[in-house]
């Protein structure tokens, strides 16, 4: 989600960084952030990166046994090889781009019910259509108390595979960010604490405490009998701590936090969007090589590039600099990236069981593949326009108080 405020771009250089000390003194006199009138820049390039990381994920299920559509086994295809990493990447942009937009847009002095209520009316209403076509269309022979669960959005916190995934697979990541938005104000108000020259520590150590997070899990966490269906070496449990467990993912998203502060004080080095780009799809690589761990792989290796990209799309809007992700149909595809994300696996499944056999060659399962997209894409138009876009409109703002008569 992106901020709808505006603000001139003058107080940004052209290089795109911020000026540090003026911008850091403005910051520690009593303003949040270095802009002029302040008022953050809106992030179009940041919207419309929602899509490509939302479809990394669709790309990641796609590959999936229960969703095959390529000949043979998915487990050995070279296409699910080449994705096999693509759901991490895109769910950790997700989780570091959520902590970065809400501090970039963040005001002092709102109220923690008005920031509550404008998340609940943007992701629950969403989550409940998706929630309740799963169940009608893919999920009805779901365990009674997993449907409860995943309705209440409490499957993140069960340490149970089958839970974490229930109904509509998506959905725990929404179950984290639940999480993830209750502690915002807190993390907030202690990020802003910190003062500006230590910011590249924290971000350092919260770095290192996802590296070390898939470590502690296969070290102090007993492996169990349920193992990943796609990667059947690695524990559910182990997944569950290292990648679902929102108190484990939280680290994500308070690196968000830390780096769009440390953009707006002017304590950041940017690379540019190309160089950052370039990192993320080498990190990407690395992820993928034989050996790398596959929890480390899908927690800890394209993190700081992830954030890289997302500070580099920030700082090219800030400057007025034009960008592919901010053109209006990348940012169209953004703002129903959401509900992509919720709907797509339910039409993967639901095409699965009307196809009914495999795609008998590549070529076949390429245009299935495309045209489960451009379907997926049309329904989650369907419930941005008919659902998230009039609600959040109607409810996320506080109404005015009536203004007084006089006799």
């Amino acid at each position: 989600m992106t901020t709808q405020q505006t603000a001139p771009t003058e107080s940004i250089s052209p290089s795109g960084t911020v000026p540090a000390p003026d911008a850091a003194d403005a910051a520690l006199r009593g303003g949040d952030r270095p802009w002029a009138g302040g008022r953050a820049p809106r992030l179009p390039s940041l919207t419309g990166m929602r899509f490509p990381a939302a479809l990394l994920v669709f790309l990641f299920h796609l590959s999936l046994p229960a969703h095959w559509l390529m000949p043979g086994d998915a487990n050995t295809t070279l296409f699910a090889r080449l994705v096999e990493q693509a759901g991490g990447v895109g769910v950790t942009f997700f989780f570091v781009l959520s902590g970065f937009v809400l501090t970039w847009s963040a005001r002092k002095g709102d109220a923690h019910r008005r920031f509550w209520r404008r998340r609940y009316v943007k992701i629950v209403p969403n989550y409940v259509v998706a929630w309740a076509l799963a169940m009608l269309l893919i999920a009805a022979g779901t365990a009674p108390w997993r449907s409860v669960a995943t309705f209440f959005m409490l499957q993140s916190w069960i340490p149970d595979y089958d839970t974490n995934f229930s109904v509509n697979s998506p959905g725990w990541s929404l179950s984290t960010e639940v999480f993830f938005y209750l502690c915002f104000p807190l993390l907030l108000a202690g990020v802003r604490r910190i003062a500006p020259q230590r910011l590249k520590i924290w971000i350092a150590g919260v770095v290192a405490a996802v590296c070390v997070t898939p470590w502690l899990a296969t070290t102090f966490l007993p492996a169990g009998d349920v193992y990943m269906s796609n990667e059947p070496g690695v524990s559910g449990l182990h997944l569950w701590f290292a990648y679902v467990f929102p108190p484990a993912r939280l680290l994500d998203f308070l690196l968000g936090i830390l780096v769009a502060r440390a953009v707006m004080l002017g304590r950041w080095r940017n690379i540019g969007l190309a160089w950052s780009g370039l990192l993320l799809a080498t990190s990407y690589l690395v992820a993928e090589l034989p050996g790398v761990p596959y929890l480390f792989a899908q927690r800890a290796v394209c993190l700081v590039p992830c954030a890289l990209v997302i500070a580099a799309g920030a700082l090219a809007d800030a400057s007025g600099r034009p960008t592919l992700f901010r053109r209006r149909t990348m940012v169209w595809l953004g703002e129903v990236s959401f509900a992509f994300y919720l709907l797509h696996f339910i039409v993967l499944s639901e095409v699965r069981n009307m196809l009914g056999a495999r795609p008998e060659s590549g070529w076949a399962a390429a245009v299935c593949a495309l045209a489960e997209c451009a379907l997926s894409v049309l329904v989650s138009w369907a419930l941005f326009a008919g659902v998230e876009k009039p609600l959040v409109r109607r409810w996320s703002r506080a109404k005015a108080p009536a203004a007084a008569t006089t006799a």
